[in-house]
């Protein structure tokens, strides 16, 4: 790795305060592009002025040689144009070769999300089992589940969450999101409900000291995948379509209120995306699903 794509991930990690995650994720890219560059240049003391634009379209032609999927390839074309725009605002190069260059086209997929009628028998076999039960368990699972689909939460969010971060009266959450941007969101009663019967069940557990919401029978923080692990069992179990994850419920939720009349911008808060064009692709899904429905039953359709 050179110096400028160490600090470059220092300035990511400091400035930015992007996750950990994210930042492996532009790690993996800059270092592909830096193994390219070797071999394109026969010599691996290249200097990043001398990296034009036919360079950045070749790596990008490799890459889409080697099967990467246009996502993939669109993820790694974004993180180098960052990484030149970091690199201009320093000095070390004149301009940014990555700046026009044209990423794949990418087929737009619309997200999985689950109907109303999975998401109330879902509800109710959890809330079933938490009252039979009334353990650990299954308290947590039906707490968990609100959360994620009442607030719309991603995985690492809800597995950050504090007994603090959470409002019972004021029906609120404090969200620590993607770039560690705080935001708050409502809760829905019913989440409250559960979270309320969980608490008494994490008590009797948590260790000294853990300010976690959601603790494991040792009393510490679960790790995200075994809450994605136990949630992702619970939806399979009434999801008819196939293939859907823990984050399908952040897509049911979004999909869901618009579908119910919504405003655009007010799911996009909500969610906490950084731009609006991320939220459209929910809108997209409802209107698609209009369409279907009109295609299914106009006579002259």
């Amino acid at each position: 790795m050179t110096s400028q794509v160490a600090s470059f991930l220092d300035h990511l990690e400091l400035v930015r305060n992007l996750s950990q995650r994210t930042i492996a994720a532009y790690r993996r890219d800059l270092c592909d592009l830096e193994e390219f560059i070797g071999v394109h240049f026969g010599r691996n003391n290249f200097r990043w002025q001398e990296v034009d634009r036919t360079v950045v379209r070749a790596f990008l032609g490799e890459s889409g040689r080697r099967g990467l999927a246009p996502s993939t390839i669109a993820r790694k074309l974004s993180a180098i144009r960052a990484f030149f725009r970091y690199l201009h605002r320093q000095g070390e190069v004149s301009t940014n070769p990555a700046r026009q260059v044209r990423g794949p086209r990418r087929d737009r997929t619309l997200p999985g999300h689950m109907r109303v009628d999975e998401m109330e028998e879902l509800f109710r076999w959890t809330a079933s089992q938490a009252a039979q039960r009334n353990d650990l368990t299954m308290t947590r699972l039906l707490a968990a589940l609100e959360l994620f689909y009442g607030s719309g939460l991603r995985l690492a969010e809800l597995g950050s969450l504090n007994v603090a971060s959470i409002d019972l009266d004021r029906l609120q959450l404090r969200v620590l999101g993607k770039g560690r941007k705080e935001r708050i969101v409502p809760i829905t009663d019913s989440a409250a409900k559960a979270v309320r019967n969980y608490l008494p069940r994490r008590a009797e557990v948590a260790a000294a000291g853990c300010e976690a919401l959601f603790v494991g029978r040792h009393g510490n923080r679960l790790s995200n995948r075994y809450i994605q692990h136990t949630v992702q069992a619970a939806i399979t179990r009434y999801a008819s379509a196939a293939n859907l994850s823990v984050h399908s419920l952040r897509h049911t939720f979004a999909t869901h209120l618009l579908d119910a009349g919504a405003d655009l911008m007010a799911v996009k808060e909500l969610l906490g995306h950084a731009s609006l064009g991320t939220t459209q692709i929910y809108a997209h899904t409802s209107k698609e699903r209009l369409r279907r429905a009109y295609l299914g039953a106009h006579p002259r359709a």
